[in-house]
């Protein structure tokens, strides 16, 4: 607009001008001589640099209101994001849980887990769809009964506690499930005398000791407890232990739980390893894990949250099952006309390309390092690793995207498929048993209308533990 107004000015001026010369080539009153012109002809420049200079500072004035124009428009979807199609509403962590996850854009997710004494009521992973609502249905959290198992044998009650349950055995039984009958040994006066006490034999030394009783260890035994009843006197044992040797000597030896869980097979009885204690049991956890306060299952510790680890500077900490390592990923070396740089402690970019390198052109964008912690056998198939590409704000994305796997010592254990348009999913197919560590590299390549634009890498480092928990 501004050149056609300046051009039709010229145009103007030059049609002036030769009418003007054209009128006095002849001669007369009114014709202006080489001077007169010259000075029309500057009189005329000075207007256009005018309106040049007005027109201008107009168009300036244009673009300033459309910027703000455009920022407030920018601004509408956070003013009001439930009306706005590519954001999901806002959800909430469930009673006596933990959401995670705080981006409610198209193909985001949510994911939630339980605190503990609680499991999981609906799908523990939500996501953005395209139409604005999240997947699935809502989640909750349910309190765990401990009793809802039945643990008590025998006719034992079975009473809440916090995170626990505790039984309350009929007599006769004992154990922390009332599954050991307490024996009991009655002494009756012998006939026609009072004052004396005839003890009868019972059989208690019929059999070799069970295996689950703990012989020949004084730290194991316990006298019995007698009371006289209707001139009998009567001897139980405490809960934890049972009644051995001969009717006339018997004592109370302790019952090894570890023994008793193993022997029945009822499960495991500790999570890693029980430890038998007179009267009763203790769980324990390999190095590196905590014991838990159900008593029973073990956590590990991560040194590198709680600082117990002795990464020099210049590496970071990665935690693991039972342990951490100290890695410093490098870059891809540098060669021909490819090199990268990093840019950051798990990220490397490639400096840019020569116009007529194609090699160059073709090889990863970026390649970044990932570390997973797995404990042994975990069920499968496993999601453990999603890749996705974001176009940046006023550039179209590519179109299309193509995943797979391009390295690694993984033998057949993982598949790359997509799970969204955007999003490609590592999925481990086959049952790990650590310890050992395990690599895969997956890549993402971008096309726009079938042309490859770019690659992106991703190195996976998955760290299995000597441990299923």
């Amino acid at each position: 607009m501004k050149v056609m107004a300046l051009s039709m000015l010229r145009s103007g001026l030059l049609f002036l001008c030769l009418t003007t010369i054209h009128t006095c080539h002849g001669g007369g009153q009114n014709c202006m001589d080489k001077h007169q012109v010259v000075g029309v002809l500057r009189q005329m420049e000075k207007f256009l640099k005018g309106q040049e200079m007005r027109f201008t500072e107009g168009l300036r004035i244009m673009k300033s209101k459309l910027a703000t124009l455009q920022n407030s428009v920018s601004k509408l979807p956070q003013a009001d994001q439930s009306a706005a199609p590519s954001v999901c509403p806002s959800l909430e962590a469930p009673v006596h849980g933990t959401k995670f996850g705080s981006k409610y854009f198209i193909s985001h997710e949510v994911h939630f887990t339980c605190s503990h004494g609680y499991h999981l009521v609906g799908p523990g992973t939500r996501v953005c769809q395209e139409n604005g609502s999240w997947s699935g249905v809502n989640t909750i959290c349910k309190d765990v009964s401990e009793c809802s198992s039945n643990p008590c044998q025998n006719g034992g009650t079975c009473v809440e506690g916090v995170n626990q349950y505790k039984c309350t055995c009929p007599q006769s039984w004992s154990g922390s499930s009332c599954q050991h009958q307490t024996q009991t040994v009655v002494h009756r006066p012998s006939p026609g005398r009072r004052a004396k006490f005839k003890l009868l034999p019972l059989p208690l030394s019929r059999s070799a000791p069970p295996e689950w009783s703990v012989m020949n260890d004084p730290a194991f035994s316990r006298r019995p407890r007698c009371a006289k009843v209707d001139r009998a006197q009567h001897c139980s044992c405490d809960a934890g232990f049972h009644m051995s040797g001969t009717s006339d000597n018997s004592i109370c030896q302790d019952v090894n739980e570890c023994e008793v869980y193993r022997l029945d097979q009822g499960g495991k009885l500790c999570v890693y390893e029980c430890v038998n204690v007179p009267g009763s049991y203790q769980c324990s956890c390999p190095r590196g894990y905590k014991l838990l306060p159900d008593g029973r299952s073990c956590e590990d510790v991560d040194e590198c949250l709680t600082q117990q680890h002795n990464c020099s500077r210049g590496t970071t900490c990665i935690n693991t099952g039972g342990g951490f390592q100290c890695v410093s990923p490098e870059c891809p070396r540098s060669h021909g006309n490819i090199s990268y740089v990093k840019t950051s402690p798990f990220q490397c970019e490639r400096n840019p390309c020569p116009m007529e390198s194609r090699s160059c052109h073709l090889a990863p964008k970026t390649v970044s390092f990932h570390y997973l912690s797995l404990p042994s056998n975990l069920q499968t198939p496993a999601t453990l690793f999603r890749m996705a590409t974001a176009a940046a704000p006023g550039r179209p994305g590519p179109d299309s995207l193509r995943f797979g796997i391009v390295g690694g010592n993984s033998r057949g254990m993982f598949v790359m498929q997509r799970s969204d348009r955007q999003t490609g999913e590592l999925i481990l197919v086959q049952g790990l048993r650590g310890p050992q560590d395990i690599s895969v590299d997956v890549d993402m390549s971008e096309y726009s209308e079938r042309t490859f634009q770019a690659k992106h890498v991703a190195k996976v480092h998955v760290l299995v533990s000597a441990y299923d928990f």
